[in-house]
């Protein structure tokens, strides 16, 4: 059950990360929550199957730091893909 706190405190920091980055307006508000939720439960899963316990900092140090880190890491490269695809679109289009 504790997963659950992980998770919950990955997606609302995800939320926190989706409006700190810039190029909001580039992709959808879920995107880099959903990334840090899914990236948290991954890593927090691999760590308890490694035997890592709850009461240990760096599992939560890393599922939700990693899922933050996964999740800003892929939320720039979504903005700079989608910011370079509308570039050659415009530029196609003559805008």
């Amino acid at each position: 059950m504790y997963i659950l706190l992980a998770l919950i405190a990955a997606c609302a920091l995800g939320v926190a990360l989706h409006f700190l980055m810039p190029r909001r307006d580039l992709r959808g508000i879920t995107v880099t929550p959903a990334v840090a939720t899914a990236a948290a439960a991954a890593i927090y899963t691999i760590m308890q199957w490694a035997g890592i316990g709850e009461g240990n900092v760096w599992l939560w140090v890393a599922s939700i730091g990693g899922g933050l880190l996964l999740a800003g890491l892929a939320t720039a490269g979504i903005s700079a893909q989608r910011a370079h695809h509308d570039r050659a679109q415009k530029q196609a289009l003559g805008i």
